[in-house]
């Protein structure tokens, strides 16, 4: 079984925010603080370090404590740019990558994506929610980097393109959809306000 300290998270808020009209999504407001520093707290119980992936505000962000890695490629190349700065940079064998506009992140998230790669002896493993692949909820072996160079390089930006060319295995998580609620507009926004922030 993979240990949870051979998992490293890589939160994902590299993206240009256009339907949020720019405002970077993982600087929200959101319960008591912000909506990054709400991912991490999640996701850092089930890992053994955490990572952002960001392409503006990196002071912003490094306030946070973890470290803070801007996509190789210019010009915000989607996440398969973040995927390959993450493994770049990972100390352990595993990357588990969440994106930071999704507020519910359960508590076994890392397990079952580990627990599904293991067992099935493959590279990557990535969720699904009953109906669709959540492509961006993911577990990829830091051995995959040299495919993912090799993709980027050949013009690729697709994560649903590059998953088919590995040794993967997708992850059962339709008894958990709202795992996958995540905010998009600002509609989406006002909805995910927790009703009771900490205090």
């Amino acid at each position: 079984m993979i240990d949870a300290q051979d998992i490293t998270a890589l939160i994902l808020a590299g993206g240009k925010s256009r339907r949020m009209g720019g405002r970077d999504k993982g600087l929200l407001p959101f319960g008591d603080g912000l909506l990054i520093g709400h991912i991490i707290d999640a996701i850092r119980p089930q890992v053994g370090a955490v990572l952002i992936s960001a392409n503006r505000n990196h002071d912003a962000y490094g306030e946070f404590g973890v470290p803070v890695l801007a996509d190789p490629l210019d010009d915000f190349q989607g996440p398969l740019a973040g995927f390959l700065a993450g493994l770049e940079a990972v100390e352990t064998d595993y990357l588990l990558t969440l994106p930071c506009d999704g507020p519910v992140v359960v508590d076994d998230l890392a397990r079952r994506l580990a627990s599904a790669l293991d067992a099935a002896g493959a590279d990557i493993a990535v969720a699904h929610d009953g109906q669709r692949l959540q492509p961006v909820y993911a577990l990829l072996h830091r051995r995959t980097l040299d495919s993912l160079r090799t993709a980027l390089d050949d013009g690729e930006r697709k994560i649903d393109r590059w998953y088919p060319r590995q040794s993967w295995v997708t992850v059962d998580f339709s008894d958990v959809p709202q795992q996958f609620d995540n905010i998009n507009t600002p509609d989406d926004y006002a909805r995910s306000q927790p009703a009771h922030p900490r205090r």
